[in-house]
């Protein structure tokens, strides 16, 4: 398994422009050329972490930010957890992920605008690989918590090389008050065997729920 060069231009994305651009190219081949031939695991630690974390019957609404073809919703669905929207920037990777039937229903948005949700929707926001490389910085967090009712589950991933130097760890220490249980969990991106430069990429895991009134 190697590295593909949309992987490259994945971690190389600028703007909402560049991230429209290279997914809309990606979205047919992208579970075959990235996440197969990559043996790209975080989704599967993000579910499972959110799964184990849940306790609560798998009743409520989840939203998966930056769901792309899918991968997080079929371990939700995996873990029989069937009450997920899938949001996304990319219409073309919505699609895919769509006609999987893992998802009520798909959101196209920018994370980095005011989303067209309403305040205290979700009882649990998901994300895997979505916080990483060029792609979307911690104030975003703020638009998450607007969305999540109180107690919502929260279980994103955070690629490791930028979780301080992007500033998630300082986001983190100012939503302190917003948020209770925080956890971190250092995980690999890439199944063990997997080969290429970006093979021993780490990610962190962040596990929290939001204030309850």
């Amino acid at each position: 398994m190697t590295d593909k060069p949309a992987l490259d231009a994945a971690y190389a994305l600028q703007s909402p422009e560049d991230n429209r651009r290279l997914y809309a190219e990606w979205a047919e081949s992208y579970d075959q050329d990235f996440a197969d031939n990559m043996g790209y695991a975080l989704p599967i630690f993000v579910a499972d972490a959110f799964v184990q974390s849940w306790g609560r019957a798998h009743l409520g609404q989840i939203l998966d930010v930056g769901a792309g073809t899918g991968l997080v919703g079929k371990r939700l669905a995996y873990h029989s957890v069937h009450s997920v929207d899938g949001l996304d920037i990319s219409a073309e990777m919505l699609a895919v992920a769509f006609a999987k039937g893992y998802y009520k229903k798909t959101i196209e948005c920018n994370l980095l605008e005011r989303l067209p949700i309403v305040s205290a929707r979700y009882d649990g926001i998901i994300s895997a690989g979505t916080f990483t490389h060029g792609h979307v910085g911690p104030a975003a967090l703020d638009e998450l918590l607007r969305i999540a009712k109180p107690g919502a589950l929260f279980c994103l991933s955070i690629n490791l090389e930028h979780f301080e130097t992007a500033g998630f760890k300082q986001k983190l220490k100012e939503i302190n008050n917003d948020i209770d249980n925080l956890s971190l969990q250092t995980v690999p991106i890439y199944m063990q065997g997997s080969i290429g430069k970006h093979a021993n990429d780490l990610g962190v895991i962040v596990l929290f729920r939001k204030t309850l009134p």
